[in-house]
């Protein structure tokens, strides 16, 4: 899909992305409070076009198709960079693009790899640290200050971050909280027409 074929940019939009396999839909479905509104699937590489889910008529969130993902044709991964690319750096509606970074692993260079270039292309972005549950004791806590500490090195000022469970809900919140403060934003300075 390209963004000829993306619905009119007439609500703030809120993107989702991350390595496959990260936990997108199931974060997705827990913003939405709607159980099925993202397909989850235990199959990595899952998500291949560019997936639009309109809230009360009033934002829009977008799952974008996860990066890294090996198994995936050269064509093929060439064909989602550019259709990602296109969307998050010419779609005048995106508000904010969540990068999604899985706490209970180490960092991974493809992660930083994105990060840093979103960063370069002076996009909205905040990092989100997903299955925080899942990392035993403290790993979790290490990874995300490991994660940090790399970004620190190309940013002066570091992003926004989220570490959130999908099993525990914690951090939803703040996530939903930061969706509605920006949509609010947005409607008071633009109306609904952009």
């Amino acid at each position: 899909m390209d963004l000829t074929h993306c619905p009119q940019a007439s609500l703030p939009e809120f993107a989702f992305i991350g390595r496959s396999n990260v936990g997108k839909s199931t974060l997705l479905n827990r913003i939405a409070e709607k159980r099925d509104l993202a397909r989850v699937s235990d199959t990595p590489g899952f998500t291949k076009t560019i997936n639009f889910f309109t809230l009360n008529r009033r934002l829009r969130l977008v799952d974008l198709p996860g990066y890294g993902f090996a198994k995936a044709s050269q064509e093929e991964r060439t064909r989602y960079a550019e259709m990602i690319e296109d969307y998050l750096l010419k779609r005048q509606a995106m508000e904010c693009v969540f990068v999604l970074v899985d706490s209970s692993i180490p960092p991974q260079a493809v992660d930083l790899d994105f990060v840093q270039w979103i960063g370069r292309a002076s996009r909205p972005f905040a990092i989100v640290f997903t299955k925080a549950d899942k990392a035993k004791g403290n790993k979790a806590v290490t990874h995300v200050e490991q994660f940090m500490a790399a970004l620190s090195e190309w940013f002066e000022d570091l992003p926004q971050i989220f570490t959130t469970s999908a099993k525990s809900q914690q951090g939803v919140r703040e996530l939903q909280q930061l969706i509605e403060d920006a949509t609010t934003q947005a409607e008071a300075s633009n109306g609904h027409s952009r």
